[in-house]
């Protein structure tokens, strides 16, 4: 399954800035799990969180079932690019 591909499929139509957009897949063969880290531009990451987080829990859930097929578990998880201001 081509994750990366079905990410950018559901998120590009909702964020500004999808050329910016890096998605990092980190495999653990031996528990049949996938992280898959979606970084993007602060504004972005907002939009692909949504209001409490349901924007991202909807991509997760598409995520997560797509992974069923391959009997493997895939977690999903948003980081901003912005750097944060010193105070």
């Amino acid at each position: 399954m081509d994750y990366e591909k079905l990410i950018h499929t559901i998120i590009d139509p909702i964020i500004t800035h999808p050329e910016s957009v890096l998605i990092r897949q980190i495999e653990d063969p031996e528990k049949k799990e996938l992280r898959i880290v979606v970084a993007a531009e602060g504004e972005d990451i907002s939009k692909l969180i949504g209001r409490k987080g349901v924007v991202a829990n909807s991509i997760r859930e598409v995520i997560s079932i797509a992974g069923k097929e391959e009997e493997r578990h895939v977690h999903v998880s948003f980081e901003s690019f912005d750097k944060e201001e010193d105070i």
